[in-house]
């Protein structure tokens, strides 16, 4: 399959693969790299594809893997240790030391809750301590939105914490 004929045969998919991957991504920047890299995948397939019946089918099959690829390497995965960020000092008490992971799990619980974009920027910032540049570069968000959500999200992670101590003590 030479360039004209791989051109005509996927480039018609592009508004669909990008629409999938949006859906998943929530990003354009991020939605475009996925079809790109749906793309890139496709070429240097090319030669393999003959037996492929539903083109269309496939290829959106490939975006949305991708897409949940690049979803599960963003997310912590929630069987891991939280990260050192969450951890909170130990003492030699293990009862501290139980209670101490149960906070943190209490936490990473709460940001598993927020809103797709403050879930995103939060754990870019505090758990991958990320720059405000490379989160821009990650979410296509300017400067002042990230700090905006990253504001409501540790004041929602806060205000749902000390709900939650505070149904407990009672």
């Amino acid at each position: 399959m030479d360039a004209a004929e791989f051109k005509q045969q996927f480039l018609p998919y592009h508004r669909k693969l990008y629409r999938a991957a949006f859906r998943l991504t929530g990003n354009p920047q991020d939605a475009e790299d996925m079809v790109q890299e749906a793309y890139l995948k496709l070429w240097n397939k090319r030669n393999e594809l003959a037996g492929v019946l539903n083109t269309e089918a496939y290829c959106v099959a490939l975006v949305k893997n991708l897409c949940y690829d690049a979803l599960r390497r963003m997310q912590p995965d929630e069987d891991s240790q939280p990260p050192d960020e969450l951890n909170l000092p130990t003492d030699t008490n293990i009862a501290r030391e139980v209670e101490q992971r149960d906070e943190a799990n209490q936490v990473r619980r709460l940001i598993g809750r927020l809103p797709e974009q403050q879930k995103r920027v939060i754990l870019l910032r505090d758990v991958n301590d990320c720059s405000f540049e490379e989160i821009e570069r990650a979410t296509g968000l300017n400067a002042i939105n990230i700090r905006v959500l990253l504001s409501r999200a540790r004041k929602k992670i806060r205000e749902q914490y000390n709900e939650i101590i505070n149904h407990e003590s009672k």
